[in-house]
């Protein structure tokens, strides 16, 4: 038995991050996880999690990339919503 997997897009497979200020956009790439600063604290995003909208707080936001890369981005607070492994970052700056 075989499984064909020719179906599958980038979309499937991973998870897209993008963080935006009212400025610019600051990232936008394919990640493993994503660590954030919420109002209640700190959470992360792993693939395949549940939808959810959530206020930040100023804080740290850790970024794993596919490569294994760790990226870090101070905000001053912001807005975050993940849905279908798409995670949007609203930050009022970076």
């Amino acid at each position: 038995m075989t499984l064909n997997i020719e179906f599958l897009t980038l979309d499937f497979l991973h998870m897209l991050l993008e963080i935006i200020t009212p400025d610019k956009k600051i990232y936008s790439g394919q990640v493993k996880l994503v660590q954030l600063p919420g109002t209640k604290g700190s959470f992360a995003i792993l693939k395949n999690h549940a939808p959810i909208i959530s206020t930040l707080d100023k804080g740290r936001i850790r970024v794993i990339e596919q490569t294994g890369q760790e990226l870090f981005f101070e905000v001053d607070g912001g807005v975050v919503e993940n849905k279908d492994n798409k995670i949007i970052v609203l930050a009022e700056s970076v």
